[in-house]
């Protein structure tokens, strides 16, 4: 069946271009991965996981207790003091290169698996996650061997057992934006999934059995909140790494509060798009389209206001409106897919909660129209536009495809709208004046700063935020921190 969007009274038909899963190996039921196999869950209880873009089920989990997790823990502690801390750093290397290689070799499979189970476009699993991923364990491997040069003149050991809870949006490539750095720096890890998107990271267990990596170095269980708060609370667990929403944060800061555990958060994120006169508007209209409707506003990053410069406002909505009617909307696993499905119901009710809410206070809505699926859950493009500072939609995280758009006159007025709110993570600026981009990335409160460009990211780069975004970097000599003693 053909898609088609009407773009200037052109229709532009596009055949369906399916991504193929026969070659792809999930089972009926994935265990918990405890000491280097697959085991049974104690509890002895399982939950489906759901491909969000057709409702239909994909497998069943097993769901960890507290004595699943206790024994992933005991699992984790035992080959840190008996084998991964007493390896020699070389040696602990050519481990994390060997997962990094199994994971290109079996990428496909894992862009298709990784659709399936979050929702998002094929194209992003396959040219972004999955290459990521295997990056980030290649990049650390470098550094395992190198710590004294990465820190000179200090003495750096690992930490022991670190637990690690990652969410939904990245599941594979937030896998590996932990793993890779606590391996790297010599600690063994306990990893919890989101519990709608486990399979990539089970995925992951397949290819650390399978490359010989010592049983117990990295254990990954499955489950809900519950699972979450018992690896958290473990007396046994040295660090907790978790990437997920401000409000989890805050509760896992108040639980490690008191404790000698150390604790990383990467947290929520109200990001700015700052455009100036002197901007190449078509791409930062491009750009923009990629902060926040690509990846569905699924990324903590995504640049979810819009600040324009008051003389070239109409211009710029006008050409982000007419780039809205050629983005599709659909089945995450067509190539031509430029917005897949919202990853689960909650989050999808939240969108649209937002979204009735700004109608409500009449503020001026603009859609695609673009025809949504009939099964599945999916969210069509919606810019608001002449939104204040005050309204929910400006101080929220939304986490939707969802964009607010406000305008600005000077530099100074820019700088103290894009900074009032409790969030700090990112931002982009666009304009062709160097000094101009030097003095907002100073001025900005936001751990990182994107010139020209958005949602650009490099192991070798650290990542992070400020206020309600978390503290600690992932990505960069300055990820290998949250993982060492000084």
């Amino acid at each position: 069946m053909n898609k088609e969007n009407s773009i200037n009274n052109f229709n532009w038909s596009y055949a369906t271009a399916l991504e193929s899963s026969d070659h792809i190996k999930l089972q009926e039921r994935y265990e918990l991965f405890i000491n280097g196999k697959f085991v049974k869950p104690l509890s002895k209880k399982y939950y489906e996981t759901q491909n969000p873009a057709s409702g239909k089920k994909i497998a069943n989990i097993a769901l960890a207790g507290e004595l699943d997790v206790n024994a992933a823990v005991n699992g984790a502690r035992q080959a840190y003091n008996k084998t991964w801390k007493k390896m020699p750093a070389k040696e602990r290397a050519v481990y994390l290169f060997r997962i990094a290689r199994m994971i290109q070799e079996r990428a496909r499979e894992f862009a298709v698996i990784e659709s399936l189970d979050t929702g998002k476009p094929i194209r992003e699993s396959r040219d972004f996650d999955i290459p990521l991923a295997a990056n980030h364990f290649f990049y650390y491997a470098g550094w395992a061997d190198k710590l004294d040069y990465a820190f000179p003149n200090r003495k750096v050991n690992s930490l022991g057992v670190v637990g690690q809870i990652i969410p939904w949006n990245f599941p594979l490539l937030m896998a590996a934006w932990k793993i890779a750095p606590a391996l790297a720096c010599g600690n063994t890890v306990v990893l919890k999934p989101a519990e709608t998107t486990p399979l990539t990271a089970l995925k992951l267990a397949e290819i650390i059995r399978d490359c010989g990596l010592p049983p117990g170095v990295v254990n990954i269980i499955t489950g809900f909140g519950q699972t979450g708060a018992a690896l958290v609370n473990h007396p046994d667990v040295n660090k907790i790494a978790f990437t997920g929403s401000t409000e989890v944060g805050k509760l896992i800061q108040h639980a490690t509060a008191g404790t000698n555990k150390k604790l990383s958060l990467e947290l929520g994120g109200k990001a700015a798009h700052i455009v100036f006169a002197d901007a190449a508007i078509n791409q930062a209209v491009e750009g923009i389209v990629n902060g926040i409707f690509f990846n569905q506003g699924h990324v903590c990053c995504a640049g979810s206001r819009l600040f324009v410069q008051e003389t070239i406002a109409d211009e710029l909505i006008s050409k982000l409106k007419f780039r809205m009617e050629s983005l599709l909307v659909g089945d995450p696993m067509d190539k031509n897919t430029d917005i897949g499905a919202i990853n689960n119901k909650v989050q999808l009710d939240k969108i649209n909660e937002f979204i009735k809410t700004g109608i409500a206070e009449g503020i001026e809505v603009h859609q695609s129209s673009c025809d949504l699926p009939k099964k599945g859950l999916y969210c069509k493009p919606t810019l608001f536009i002449g939104v204040a500072q005050s309204n929910r939609l400006v101080q929220e995280e939304i986490f939707g495809p969802v964009l607010t758009i406000q305008t600005f006159r000077t530099i100074e007025e820019v700088i103290e709208k894009a900074n009032n709110t409790n969030y700090g993570l990112s931002a982009g600026v666009w304009t062709d004046k160097g000094a101009k981009i030097l003095q907002l990335s100073a001025k900005l409160k936001a751990g990182v700063v994107w010139a020209n460009t958005y949602n650009k990211f490099d192991p070798a780069s650290p990542f992070g935020g400020f206020k309600e975004s978390g503290f600690g970097r992932e990505g960069g000599v300055h990820g290998l921190i949250p993982y060492l003693n000084f």
